[in-house]
């Protein structure tokens, strides 16, 4: 798991997961045999071992990592690509096995990182998640499993660094082939010495402030908290932080799950009571040299890699959904379809207002204007010019608007959502913001906000997704909306990707 050198370890909240009566377990799934996992985990310390003590990017003992996972899957009747990256100027590999047959419009995708860091093995980080999905994936071809949905597992190179092989991965692919990853699995520490059961919180019901994962995420989290009720151990939520391989999946809409066993945080005492171990850190050797073949607690492994395997099978032989339903609208702005800016003739910015542009990238100490688009070429971006300066075109002076052309919306369950960022320096203030409201015949509700905050604040691509069942049956416009309210901010906002989908 990748480390924030400037942030601690997930927030770990304490609520317990939600388990709706209607989440089944998916009983038909095989037991994984912990001692095949295990000796995963042997064959991978000693590829380490002979390889100086480490299986990190661009060193030999990771490519001899990806050999082994590989030769397995070939064996076992797996399609395998062999999908290489460069970074750092080294040579990265992401390994992807397809199970033969399943709907490939409708693909569940198991993930984790192979790579270690430079310091050590990475037994646990990630070790342990890979081992476990790799077991997973020989089981499915041992068992014979042909389920509704495709099938696709892949271990991810150079996640230590900055996720760049699961980004590279999704990066390849094409609108179609990303709409085809109905459900992303992540996997990543999942057998730390003095664990804890940490599920991503894909509703966001345990309020822990990072938001839902995209449409799909909670059917995810309910499908694995139903496992972990069914065997008597309870789990907690933990946030979408960034920290490993689902972002760049749910950044493109993708709903994701996982299991995390705990990092570098400290193990609380309600913890301790919850779950046994101590007060000390989930996982002390993290990123140390001692993250070797003891660093492992086989009850952790056992337990989660059950519960990988009854996942899979649950929500493959179920087949999928793909995320949202049928379109009812969208817009990429890859051409002019009709916003019109200050529609209500209130906007007071004096620069930076909305327009549909090919953005500059900008920076000032931190990017404060991305230079590509969520997709495409273009999006909607506060003054898309780079100027002679970071400040040159942010909004400056108050507040700029644009708004939709007419949508009219048909009967059901509406979801809609959008990619967005809100960047500023740390001279911006609550009172500056991103927002993104509906516009009916009675007035403008909103839908979406992102205050400002006096601190840094990188530009990066987030996905949104905001329940509209509410205007069913209306004809509505939408309206983004931003801010410099404060005094003598640097402010930049950009939105791009809405898709509005009936269920």
């Amino acid at each position: 798991m990748r480390a924030f050198p400037l942030v601690g370890a997930a927030t770990l909240v304490a609520a317990l997961v939600a388990v709706p009566a209607q989440a089944a377990v998916a009983v038909a799934a095989p037991d994984i045999a912990v001692a095949n996992v295990k000796a995963h985990l042997n064959e991978l310390q000693s590829i380490a071992t002979a390889n100086g003590g480490n299986r990190a990017h661009g060193r030999p003992g990771y490519l001899a990592s990806v050999t082994y996972v590989k030769n397995l899957l070939d064996a076992a009747g797996f399609t395998t690509q062999q999908q290489s990256f460069t970074y750092g100027g080294a040579t990265g590999y992401n390994l992807i096995a397809d199970w033969p047959g399943g709907d490939t419009a409708d693909t569940l995708m198991i993930g984790s990182h192979l790579d270690s860091v430079s310091a050590g093995p990475g037994i646990n980080d990630n070790g342990s998640g890979s081992a476990a999905n790799l077991e997973v994936a020989l089981t499915v071809a041992r068992s014979g499993f042909r389920p509704a949905r495709h099938l696709r597992f892949g271990w991810w190179g150079a996640e230590e660094l900055g996720l760049r092989g699961s980004t590279a991965y999704v990066n390849s692919l094409s609108s179609a082939q990303k709409a085809a990853i109905t459900g992303y699995l992540n996997f990543d520490m999942v057998a730390s010495p003095n664990p804890g059961y940490f599920l991503y919180d894909g509703d966001d019901s345990d309020n822990t402030g990072s938001g839902p994962g995209p449409a799909g995420s909670a059917q995810i989290e309910q499908t694995l908290a139903a496992y972990f009720s069914s065997i008597g151990v309870p789990t907690r939520g933990t946030d979408f932080d960034g920290r490993s391989d689902y972002g760049p999946f749910i950044a493109n809409g993708i709903p994701a799950g996982g299991i995390f066993t705990g990092a570098e945080g400290r193990k609380t005492a309600a913890q301790v009571e919850l779950w046994g171990g101590t007060t000390g850190a989930f996982d002390p050797c993290y990123h140390r040299a001692c993250d070797t073949i003891s660093n492992i607690n086989d009850t952790a492994l056992d337990r989660n890699a059950d519960a990988i395997a009854s996942t899979v099978w649950a929500l493959a032989e179920d087949g999928g959904t793909p995320p949202g339903g049928s379109q009812v609208w969208s817009d990429t702005f890859e051409t002019a379809t009709g916003w019109t800016t200050n529609a209500a003739g209130t906007d007071t910015a004096t620069t930076g207002r909305w327009e549909r542009g090919d953005p500059a990238a900008t920076t000032s100490g931190v990017t404060t204007q991305l230079g590509t688009a969520k997709s495409g070429t273009f999006d909607l971006v506060t003054g898309a010019a780079a100027g002679s300066s970071a400040g040159a075109n942010d909004v400056d002076g108050g507040t700029t608007t644009a708004r939709s052309p007419a949508i009219t919306l048909p009967s059901g369950t509406l979801t809609l959502s959008f990619a967005w960022y809100l960047a500023h320096l740390d001279n911006a203030s609550s009172a500056d913001y991103l927002r993104v409201g509906v516009v009916t015949g009675t007035g403008t509700t909103t839908l979406f906000s992102q205050p400002g905050a006096a601190t840094d604040r990188a530009a990066a691509w987030q996905t949104a997704t905001v329940n509209l069942s509410a205007y069913a049956g209306q004809t509505v416009r939408l309206q983004v909306e931003a801010a410099d309210a404060g005094t003598a901010s640097l402010v930049e906002a950009a939105v791009d990707d809405f898709l509005i989908t009936q269920s």
